[in-house]
């Protein structure tokens, strides 16, 4: 129950991310989206939903920049997404790009950190979006 409830609070966290990288696809700046994308990814790497559909917007990203070697890397990594993020094994902080290994911790940024405790903690239910000025 714990997990479902982090998955709900960070979810808004998450889609904010994704919006604004389909703001940046739109306006022909993939290197922001996909920043905005690694973003994402570290907000919902400990939920497995959110972590799996960061990923196939990842995966989906990747199509479009018509990088084969990213697209195969989401591959992989929706996979091990699927499987191994309930069992938490995972690094904490990974970006999620195939231009890291899947298996490196990495340091997470203090507004990230921030949101993520936000949605650990009763806070997180409110529904408050992150960072909608930027949209």
């Amino acid at each position: 129950m714990k997990f479902y409830k982090f998955s709900r609070a960070i979810r808004p966290y998450v889609q904010t991310e994704l919006q604004l990288a389909r703001k940046a696809d739109s306006t022909d700046e993939p290197t922001v989206a996909f920043g905005h994308l690694e973003r994402a990814h570290v907000l919902g790497q400990s939920s497995t939903i959110e972590h799996v559909r960061v990923h196939s917007h990842m995966a989906a990203w990747a199509v479009r920049q018509r990088s084969p070697r990213e697209f195969l890397g989401q591959l992989l990594r929706i996979i091990g997404a699927a499987t191994k993020t309930a069992v938490g094994f995972l690094p904490y902080g990974n970006t999620g790009g195939s231009n890291v290994s899947p298996f490196k911790r990495m340091p997470v940024s203090p507004e990230l950190e921030e949101l993520m405790q936000r949605a650990r903690s009763s806070e997180g239910q409110s529904g408050v979006v992150a960072r909608t000025k930027d949209l």
